[in-house]
């Protein structure tokens, strides 16, 4: 199955409620202020081109590398797996339901690198296009948590609540990929693979440990 973006961002646009009898549900403006609003979106585009910025330095001989001591993963899976949930997200800008049970699992982006830096760049190109009050629109999300037989539970939410998942959800597989590029000796691109809340910690430390004049 190939990756396929959101074909029309229909809700990108205008973040205006609509009226009764229209095709879509009315919006309700949720407690999301417009700076998260933006803040998660620049998150998401950072972390996106992060993913960029790795694919600009790493070999392709190590993007599909299998490494028996990360479970005979690859990079390239890893990528995919992370890219996965934002095209899933996008999806849900038209059909109210972000489904990460059926991912597109593509197994282009995990087997070529610059194949998987078109679609990286494409999903960034698609985010930075969606007005940030479409963040608050209510959306189901589902996905299978549980290992017994039965159906995925479906949980209300927002696009705003599933974009910060789909960013905090990339940052740990950047730092899964961190430790396999170093297992292997490859260049990694500066900060790589740091979670923002660790950076801001190592500020406050470095902050506190500065002598007071």
């Amino acid at each position: 199955m190939t990756t396929t973006l959101a074909p029309e961002l229909s809700r990108v646009h205008s973040s205006a409620p609509l009226t009764a009898g229209s095709e879509e549900p009315v919006r309700t403006s949720g407690s999301l202020g417009n700076p998260e609003a933006l803040r998660i979106l620049a998150a998401a585009g950072d972390i996106l081109r992060q993913g960029e910025a790795l694919l600009g330095v790493l070999s392709a001989e190590h993007y599909v590398r299998r490494l028996p001591a990360a479970f005979h993963g690859t990079i390239g899976g890893h990528v995919r797996h992370c890219l996965d949930h934002f095209t899933s997200l996008l999806r849900g800008l038209d059909s109210d339901l972000v489904d990460y049970d059926h991912r597109d699992r593509d197994p282009r982006i995990e087997g070529d690198p610059e194949y998987a830096l078109g679609v990286l760049r494409r999903v960034r190109m698609e985010l930075e296009q969606v007005d940030p009050g479409v963040l608050t629109t209510p959306v189901s999300a589902r996905c299978e948590v549980s290992y017994d037989h039965g159906d995925s539970p479906v949980t209300r939410s927002s696009l705003g609540r599933e974009l910060v998942y789909a960013v905090a959800h990339g940052i740990h597989h950047y730092a899964i990929i961190s430790v396999m590029a170093r297992l292997m000796g490859a260049a990694l691109p500066p900060h790589f693979g740091v979670a923002p809340s660790t950076v801001a910690h190592r500020r406050s430390l470095a902050a506190a440990e500065r002598p007071h004049t």
